[in-house]
């Protein structure tokens, strides 16, 4: 494996790693609310106290509100709270502070909910909602591609044209379509896996494409043609011969495709059609920009959709140096 190759699945394996284990990273639980600190601003870390002495552990102020008709707050700092790690109690976090201190370093919401633990949460979901998606969709698409390339005749023709009927639908319009035709109150977990089953059913079509190309001239060469005549099966020709000639299409679509179906579950949670409330998920918390006074006044209500850039980035830069070490390998 080459070195960017190798450093772009590193950081994609950290960032995944983080995710699955949000409730440790997390300070708090995703609904745990504090209504008296209803958007307030990141938590800002000290490490030099009043008196002016350095100290390595950081610490919070304790919060207050501004008394006046702003509705902002500002820092106490007669009242402070050491950052402790490894905090224990009903369940383990990295880093936390005593009661009554609160340490936010994202923000609050609306609701007083810790943007850093909910962004935690809510990436875990939309990202996990992804791979599965793009699991579902290429299982589909290496199915129907295989058959169509191997069999050809009139298999080929039927499921090709299929595959154009669905390159020509515009996904997302139908993703609303769907979505919005079943039942709205349905609960997180059915929420979920019906976003998967519906993003991947529809994404199938491209990488069947792709690989229908590849199995096409795989199956042109001479050791299939030579076991075809040796009396081999077709599916050991597929499972030993054809298969292994597709893995790197598959491994570079499923690069291009998690961030695809990613902003699918985020868009269909920002419209309200994806996991609902309490549950958090990137279109949720993208959602309360949707009202003006947040979008104007609260700036770190912008954090999840900018935290996307980068997760994205990783995961093209992923599939491009994939890309890049496949034309080095002869089939």
């Amino acid at each position: 494996m080459n070195s960017p190759l190798r450093r772009w699945l590193a950081v994609l394996v950290a960032i995944h790693f983080i995710f699955l284990f949000c409730g440790f990273f997390a300070p708090y639980d995703e609904a745990e609310q504090d209504r008296a600190a209803s958007y307030a601003p990141p938590t800002k870390l000290h490490f030099v106290d009043v008196a002016g002495r350095f100290g390595i552990r950081p610490f919070v102020c304790a919060r207050k509100e501004v008394e006046d008709s702003s509705g902002g707050y500002e820092e106490d700092c007669s009242h402070t709270y050491a950052v402790r790690f490894f905090v224990s109690g009903t369940k383990s976090h990295l880093f936390g502070v005593d009661a009554p201190g609160r340490i936010s370093l994202l923000g609050t919401d609306g609701l007083g909910r810790d943007q850093l633990s909910r962004f935690l949460f809510g990436a875990r979901l939309s990202l996990f909602a992804g791979l599965l998606a793009t699991t579902l969709a290429l299982i589909v698409g290496l199915i129907v591609g295989m058959a169509a390339g191997f069999y050809g005749s009139i298999v080929d023709t039927v499921l090709m044209r299929l595959a154009e009927l669905f390159l020509a639908l515009p996904w997302i319009y139908l993703l609303l379509a769907v979505r919005a035709f079943l039942p709205l109150h349905l609960s997180p977990e059915q929420t979920f896996l019906l976003l998967v089953t519906l993003i991947g059913a529809i994404g199938w079509a491209r990488p069947a494409r792709l690989i229908r190309g590849v199995v096409l001239s795989g199956k042109q060469r001479n050791f299939v043609l030579v076991g075809r005549n040796l009396g081999a099966t077709d599916f050991y020709l597929l499972r030993r011969h054809i298969l292994p000639q597709v893995y790197g299409v598959v491994l570079a679509q499923a690069a291009l495709l998690v961030p695809q179906y990613i902003l699918s579950e985020i868009t269909l949670s920002f419209l309200g059609l994806g996991v609902g409330e309490p549950a958090a998920s990137l279109g949720n918390l993208l959602g309360a920009l949707q009202q003006y006074h947040v979008l104007t006044s609260y700036w770190w209500m912008f954090i999840p959709g900018i935290s996307l850039i980068p997760l994205f980035l990783a995961y093209f830069l992923m599939a491009n140096a994939l890309q890049r070490r496949l034309e080095f390998i002869p089939i």
